[in-house]
């Protein structure tokens, strides 16, 4: 089955079931700081492993970017 879901309002489709740590690897998005929120609830980062993703989940990722 495909499972859709939302990552910071755009649509992706992927074939299997998934943590929100295989979620950011598929995404490119594991260096740095990231907050993550999945159906309006902070996910803490220990949580990435263990917090199964599901079909249409609403996900929203915020990277934090140094600068000066």
């Amino acid at each position: 089955m495909t499972m859709e879901i939302s990552v910071n309002g755009k649509q992706h489709k992927f074939e299997q079931d998934m943590s929100l740590m295989d979620l950011l690897h598929a995404l490119a998005l594991t260096e740095g700081r990231i907050a993550v929120e999945v159906n309006g609830e902070i996910v803490p980062r220990s949580q990435f492993a263990a917090q199964q993703i599901n079909h249409q989940d609403k996900i929203e990722i915020v990277q934090a970017i140094g600068g000066g």
